[in-house]
């Protein structure tokens, strides 16, 4: 079915967005959340199922009386696909218009191949996807990609990207443009996490941030159920704010930045000075077996009570939390959502963030602050992904502000 989206009404747009954020609503409760009469939702909710944009998908449980029936996106509106690029991955989904999987594919790959080699090979998982559901590249009617580097949000170009050579000015949008007429929506990783978030949360809390901690430190903010990315696109970089201004040269050129003195790298190395000065006879074992000490090395002896380990896991908590803090104070979050490889190396980790954020932060930006790992994990960027590319493919379409 050909979706027409230029024609629709003032309310039509606002019930579509509605029931876009929601699990699926009755039309009582479309008429509640926007604040329609009964009849003007029901008036708009009708005309957007005979446009083949909403279903009815079947009756909720009854508070007494007829049971409603669910209103949800329709899969007539096409499919959405989410590619999640991370430095060592790439996350391919394609998702119906509610966010229902239809199908996905992961695998490892190098960002720093470039984006010949790299998006070359999307284009192909996208082409097996489809076919497994047997569906046609102009059925696709949004694409959202999430990438590991600072994003130009507006024209979709990465600008100054650190570990991705090659891929600056590159337009991905006219990559994919070559196969699909969707329009396509590019944005910095941790942004696309935090819409994985707050799509699950159904954009419930106003304010919160996703905090992604791997090979580099970065953070998705929310602000007021909006993705906040400040004027030009660079809001949330905290991986270079810094922490001790005599520590290590950042890749920056900067002294001290939270990212190289706390990160995944940082772990490792601090883990290889401690095998190598006869700290940890542990991790010296890895070193002679292995060659090189990996974060999850020192995670894992931390986790079997190693001193050195402990005591670095400890170091690169309360440095991350220290430069948190300072994040906390400002923004003052509800929550703040930790996720990426190294968020999980061990509980000591997760304890000496939080024991930094609260030591350091306002009596009063903490006093209602919950700490905890992202629910989603590694799906939420391409469920982000996702829900990003409907939601600006409705913008552009002029359905949403």
């Amino acid at each position: 079915m050909l979706i027409r989206w230029d024609d629709l009404t003032p309310a039509e747009m606002t019930a579509l967005e509605a029931v876009f954020w929601s699990a699926g609503m009755s039309r009582a409760e479309l008429a509640e959340q926007t604040g329609f009469s009964r009849s003007k939702a029901n008036t708009a909710a009708s005309s957007l199922i005979a446009r083949g944009m909403l279903d009815e998908t079947g009756p909720q449980a009854s508070s007494g009386g007829r049971r409603p029936e669910t209103l949800t996106l329709s899969s007539s509106m096409g499919l959405l696909a989410g590619i999640d690029l991370g430095a060592s991955s790439v996350d391919v989904a394609l998702f119906s218009p509610d966010m229902t999987t239809l199908a996905h594919h992961a695998e490892p790959i190098e960002v720093s191949d470039g984006p010949g080699i790299v998006l070359s090979r999307v284009r192909e998982i996208l082409a097996d996807l489809r076919q497994r559901c047997g569906v046609r590249s102009e059925q696709v009617i949004g694409i959202g990609m999430g990438v590991p580097g600072p994003v130009e949000f507006e024209r979709g170009l990465l600008v100054a990207p650190p570990i991705m050579p090659g891929w600056e000015g590159f337009s991905i949008r006219d990559y994919l443009g070559e196969e699909y007429r969707a329009p396509v929506f590019i944005d910095n990783d941790v942004n696309v996490m935090a819409m994985g978030e707050m799509w699950r949360l159904h954009r419930e809390l106003p304010n919160f941030l996703v905090v992604k901690i791997g090979t580099g430190i970065g953070c998705g903010i929310v602000c007021n159920h909006t993705i906040y990315r400040g004027a030009n696109g660079s809001a949330g970089d905290v991986g270079h704010i810094c922490v001790d201004p005599a520590g290590e040269r950042c890749h920056c050129g900067n002294q001290g930045c939270v990212e190289v003195m706390a990160a995944g790298p940082a772990i490792a190395r601090m883990g290889t000075e401690a095998a190598k000065a006869g700290k940890s006879a542990v991790l010296a074992q890895v070193l002679e077996t292995q060659g090189r000490i990996r974060p999850e090395d020192v995670g894992q002896a931390s986790r079997g009570g190693d001193v050195a380990a402990n005591a670095i896991i400890k170091l690169s908590g309360k440095l991350i939390g220290q430069m948190l803090a300072s994040v906390v104070n400002f923004f003052n979050p509800s929550h703040v959502f930790l996720c990426g490889g190294i968020s999980h190396i061990g509980p000591l980790f997760l304890a000496s963030i939080r024991q930094s954020i609260y030591q350091r932060s306002l009596p009063l930006s903490t006093r209602h602050l919950e700490i905890a790992y992202a629910p989603l994990g590694d799906r939420a960027g391409v469920i982000g992904c996702a829900a990003m590319a409907l939601q600006e493919t409705m913008r552009v379409r002029g359905v949403l502000p």
